[in-house]
């Protein structure tokens, strides 16, 4: 019999292997009955409702009513599951389902979200996570709020993470409204909130720790689900068991095909919206192409270093040491997807395309790809769509339309594997989304009950009215960012995009100088604040009104144009102000020895 013996903590390697056995052997089991007949559908309902009851359970067993354990899962996460809880965190529904549809589509310019993403990670372990760790903090607003003193730099903090973090959180739905329309069957608009109520459940009653805890098991499911289908389409297209360093020639036959696939010119007038070429062009070659890819890596860089919901993270491990590790084990976990989305992307297009494969479908006749059941079942849901325009009964690459967020919940379809591996990925799509919409509505919620309500309007609230504040802002969160996903304003990678331009128009510049500039003070802080913030959101408006962009940069980069406008006020008025007291000062020196007790003690 299965006995825990000590701490959660001493038990995780037992705990979490259990648990994986335990799931290798359900996706047996659901192998098992569809060889036996079972309904996709059935199979479908089957894998989301046993990882979402999963994350339930886990959700319930780590309530708790302890201020710490709430906050910063009581600082006892050990690194190596800290960076997978980060990993999954950070694996939203745009690393898992929308990326590999950008690559897709859109071609090589979209590595410039991998390199970003992934080389944000740099900036977090060299300016940001072991120092945050060393303050003490509960939430990114509490760290600018006590750094710099007073109300308004905390006020304005928490305006700028509501805003970024909010944007984030609707795509996050977004995509788990996909995944559930398509797994169950379900009209999309309906599967946003059943969604909505699978990630409530696992943050609502244990906060930090409980999304802890989920998140390790979610990573476990969607690094599964991710690498089994390319395992297998690189079996089946002999590319070997790891085709992560031979697709090349995958690459290669792509390209042989392309120039020869006929287009059909007018299949991008019957289906305006839809088709594969109102999908943003971001290929590298001409000088503004690679500044472009310049200037989205860098956004992307930045804004990973001043997103709340992952710095927070790091404030969850015993101590600084460990706050570096669970760095390097983060960027380890989000290596092994983000290696494999371009492998993904790759076979996926050339199981479409290639006349030797026997699931392509461009250049067959139009009434045998019609009849296909993946393209009737995506079709239902309108997330597939072709049309023969040019009336020759032949399907042409422009008459095929595809969602981008869909190609990766689509694969297995499209390469013939058993439905099995479908209800598998599609388990997986809902696990990034779900981990990462726990992360964020945490975060925004953290920072609503801590530093507006605690800090600044009730300051004697016990712990019990501060949890419970905490757990009302959870639903009220969720329930406004499931309404704004549902009305479908943009796509889930453009939606991700702004997030991280949000965080780090206001915030990268006040958080890196707050830690490596002792100067700095509060006017600095708040005028960098404010004048990044509002410069990139109006320059956001500008672009998405019609105006032309400047230098090439436009909806999916402005943090560029807030990040510089930030750091010149942030300098310049901190310069023409006072210098902060000699204990604030002091304070600064603190924060960057790794050794020590931190700055703020648990009951702040």
């Amino acid at each position: 019999m299965f006995r825990l013996q000590g701490r959660l903590v001493d038990n995780l390697p037992k705990v979490y292997g259990l648990y994986t056995g335990g799931f290798i052997i359900f996706i047996l089991l659901m192998a098992v009955l569809d060889k036996m007949g079972v309904s996709p559908a059935t199979i479908g309902i089957l894998f989301v409702a046993f990882t979402i009851v999963i994350y339930a359970v886990i959700g319930y067993l780590s309530r708790t009513m302890q201020l710490d354990a709430y906050y910063v899962a009581g600082r006892e996460v050990p690194a190596v599951y800290n960076g997978m809880a980060t990993a999954a965190d950070w694996m939203s529904g745009a690393s898992f389902v929308a990326l590999a549809g950008g690559i897709y589509f859109g071609g090589y310019g979209y590595m410039g979200f991998i390199v970003g993403w992934t080389g944000g990670y740099v900036l977090v372990n060299a300016l940001m996570a072991p120092y945050l760790r060393k303050f003490g903090c509960y939430t990114v607003p509490d760290f600018i709020g006590t750094r710099y003193g007073g109300n308004t730099a905390r006020f304005i903090a928490v305006v700028i993470l509501v805003v970024a973090s909010f944007t984030y959180v609707t795509a996050q739905i977004d995509a788990s409204g996909t995944i559930a329309a398509r797994a169950l069957q379900i009209k999309y608009e309906t599967g946003v909130w059943v969604g909505l109520a699978a990630i409530l459940m696992c943050s609502m009653l244990g906060g930090m720790r409980a999304v802890t805890w989920t998140q390790v098991a979610q990573y476990i499911v969607l690094i599964i689900a991710y690498l089994v289908p390319i395992i297998w389409m690189s079996n089946r297209q002999g590319f070997g068991i790891i085709p992560h360093f031979s697709y090349g020639e995958a690459v290669q036959r792509i390209q042989e095909l392309e120039p020869v696939v006929k287009l059909g010119a007018k299949a991008t007038e019957a289906f305006a919206g839809r088709s594969i070429l109102t999908v943003p062009q971001m290929a590298t070659g001409a000088p503004m192409e690679s500044w472009k890819f310049a200037t989205l890596a860098f956004c992307m860089m930045a804004g990973t270093a001043s997103l709340p919901h992952i710095l927070m993270r790091y404030f969850t491990t015993p101590s600084v040491r460990s706050a570096r590790k669970s760095v390097a084990w983060s960027l380890f976990f989000i290596f092994l997807l983000y290696f494999s989305a371009p492998c993904l992307a790759t076979l996926s297009k050339l199981q479409l395309l290639d006349p030797n494969l026997p699931t392509a479908i461009i250049g067959k006749p139009f009434a045998e790809v019609a009849n296909l059941a993946w393209i009737k079942n995506w079709s239902a849901v309108g997330m597939v769509a072709i049309s023969d325009s040019n009336k020759d009964g032949i399907l042409q690459l422009n008459e095929f339309f595809m969602r981008p967020d869909i190609v990766v919940l689509a694969t297995p379809e499209i390469a013939g594997l058993p439905y099995v591996i479908s209800g598998l990925v599609a388990a997986g799509g809902l696990a990034a989304a779900m981990s990462t919409a726990d992360g964020l509505i945490l975060a925004i919620a953290n920072a609503l009950s801590h530093d507006l309500y605690y800090k600044m309007i009730d300051p004697k609230a016990d712990v019990r009215l501060r949890l419970i504040v905490a757990r009302v802002l959870l639903v009220v969160i969720g329930v406004l960012a499931a309404f704004i996903a549902s009305l479908h304003i943009t796509g889930i990678l453009g939606a991700v995009a702004w997030a991280f331009c949000f965080a780090c128009s206001g915030l990268f510049f006040p958080l890196v100088l707050g830690v490596w500039w002792k100067r700095a003070n509060r006017e600095g802080a708040i005028a960098g604040m404010l004048c990044g913030f509002v410069a990139g959101s109006a320059y956001l408006y500008y672009v998405q009104t019609g105006g032309a962009p400047w230098w090439g940069i436009d909806g999916l980069r402005f943090g560029m144009i807030g990040m510089p406008i930030s750091l010149v006020a942030m300098v310049v008025v901190t310069l023409l102000t006072p210098a902060p007291d000699a204990a604030t000062q002091k304070m600064v020196d603190d924060t960057r020895i790794p050794t020590g007790k931190t700055i703020l003690d648990m009951t702040h």
